[in-house]
């Protein structure tokens, strides 16, 4: 009797996981074309159509699009007004309100957890875990190996294409030779190598009295502190070291200066017959934010944060001006982001989100950000989306724009950016994306498929706000915890058995994504 009830228990495994799989493949509306990209959603028509509109835009113009990348500072989804902050929570933001209105605003865009894994991932086009850039490189780190020395990266490949590249701002993807923006690809680079906090740390005594008011612990931390610099690099290796971070002033005014550079920077290359990519990474609103002295108190709020909010968009609207006033809108993709989540963990020096978890963790708070594509007269104004889009996805898209192949791209590694084109510059586009994966270092965490999200590993908080620095991550147990976004944006009550059909299919998502580092390992670089 115990033999025939394991057969039929048996049986019925086989058959449940049979139909998982079958509705794995019906489910999954995306398709594999090529054995190292992640398969994307065909829409044949829909990708004509955006072939066409490129070309006529080209007829007119006779170049590719510009490219301009805009992206904030552990900005949170609820900081923007027409994400549902502004105002409303003490720093209007007219400007990214006014740019959203006038295109499409996408409403589950997704980063990385953290800085550094995000910048990566947007100029490879692969996950952090694939390039080993999976955590911000700290003082006192030592890493095994460069990481970029075998990648190929947009700015490389866009410059090849013959566009100027240029990188202001914030970078934190490395400061040692050969790891340096104007290293692996920009032609120039105006900025900071680090972040906020790394640079003033050593000149701020209210935050850190016990490192700048101790002489021994400031002679040590002399020797392993990141570059406070604001360098200027180019492409042929000269670099040059323009000022240094002095005192906290100085680093309140440090966005304003990169904003004039931009600016100016921008009058130069609409002048030229070539292309031009351009990345602006501000520093600010990450943690420490320092007032700018020429406009302290520029929020309602007063605080910090808030001011530093306020005064990042006044500089985004004057960015666009200068595109404007430049003549080169009408041929210029903006793209204006936030590289993750906010900061929870330097409250009340950190931003909004109104889902659960923050800057560091895979819950809906950490990794999903606003997002807003702006082109004028190629993006039709008043246009919102809900559909999937990955930051990743800049990279196929910015290498469509530039009429960049894949086939530059090598077959011995695996690539996970989307060409999302078509979605962004249609009026009735649909996102190519299918799934959207989310991982903490080298652990797989979650995925998101349509409105399904399932976690396999969570970070649970151990004190309010503290999702980094008192922190664990876990397993999630008996069951996977596979939350309808629809229903539970927060991502408080699991629906799991009791209310989807898709906890199989989804766990057979996540199944076929790590098995493509079977064949495409991951790089180890000592982080």
């Amino acid at each position: 009797m115990k033999k025939y009830v394991f057969k039929v228990l048996l049986l019925i495994f086989i058959v449940v996981m049979s139909l998982s799989e079958i509705n794995a493949q019906t489910f999954n509306r995306a398709v594999k074309t090529s054995e190292n990209f992640e398969p994307a959603i065909p829409h044949p028509n829909q990708d004509k159509e955006v072939s066409k509109k490129l070309k006529d835009l080209e007829k007119i113009t006779g170049k590719k699009p510009n490219i301009v990348w805009i992206v904030v500072d552990d900005m949170g989804y609820g900081d923007p007004g027409c994400y549902g902050g502004g105002a409303a929570i003490g720093a209007a933001t007219p400007n990214m309100d006014k740019i959203a209105a006038e295109g499409l605003k996408l409403t589950s865009c997704y980063s990385q957890q953290t800085c550094t894994p995000t910048r990566a991932a947007i100029l490879t086009g692969r996950l952090p875990v694939r390039s080993g850039l999976t955590r911000p490189i700290l003082s006192g780190d030592k890493i095994t190996a460069n990481p970029w020395e075998d990648e190929i990266s947009l700015p490389k490949l866009l410059g090849n294409a013959g566009y100027n590249t240029l990188l202001t701002g914030k970078w934190h993807v490395g400061e040692v030779e050969g790891m340096r923006p104007h290293d692996i690809g920009f032609d120039e680079f105006y900025g900071y190598y680090s972040a906020p906090k790394e640079i003033s740390q050593g000149v701020d005594s209210h935050r850190y009295p016990d490192l700048t008011m101790n002489e021994d612990y400031m002679n040590t931390f002399n020797e392993i502190k990141t570059n406070t610099h604001l360098i200027h690099g180019f492409k042929n290796g000269d670099t040059e070291e323009v000022s240094e971070v002095k005192s906290l002033d100085d680093m309140g005014r440090v966005d304003q200066v990169l904003a004039d550079f931009t600016i100016a920077k921008i009058k130069e290359l609409a002048t030229s017959d070539k292309p031009f990519f351009l990345e602006h990474a501000f520093l600010k609103v990450h943690a420490d934010n320092q007032d700018n002295p020429d406009y302290r108190g520029l929020s309602k709020a007063k605080y910090q944060y808030k001011n530093a909010v306020a005064e990042v968009d006044m500089h985004i609207g004057n960015i666009m001006k200068a595109l404007d006033d430049a003549g080169v809108l009408e041929n210029t993709f903006v793209y204006i982001t936030s590289d993750n989540g906010p900061q929870m963990d330097a409250w009340p020096d950190g931003g909004y989100t109104p889902f659960r978890g923050a800057k560091g963790t895979t819950f809906e708070g950490g990794v999903r950000i606003p997002g807003i594509a702006y082109w004028k007269g190629m993006i039709s104004p008043d246009r919102e989306s809900d559909d999937v889009f990955d930051l990743m996805d800049l990279f196929g898209t910015s290498l469509r724009l530039a009429g960049v192949s894949t086939d530059k791209l090598p077959n011995d590694k695996f690539y996970d950016f989307i060409d999302q084109t078509s979605f962004l510059l249609l009026d009735d586009g649909k996102s190519n994306r299918e799934s959207v994966y989310f991982w903490w270092g080298n652990k797989l965490m979650a995925v998101r498929m349509r409105e399904y999200k399932q976690h396999i590993k969570v970070i649970k908080p151990q004190a309010p706000h503290m999702w980094i620095d008192y922190a664990t991550i876990q397993d999630v147990g008996l069951a996977p915890w596979t939350f309808n976004l629809y229903i539970d944006p927060k991502e408080e009550m699991p629906v799991g058995h009791r209310r989807t059909s898709w906890v199989a299919t989804l766990g057979a998502q996540l199944k076929a994504h790590a098995a493509t580092f079977k064949k495409y390992p991951p790089k180890n670089i000592g982080l």
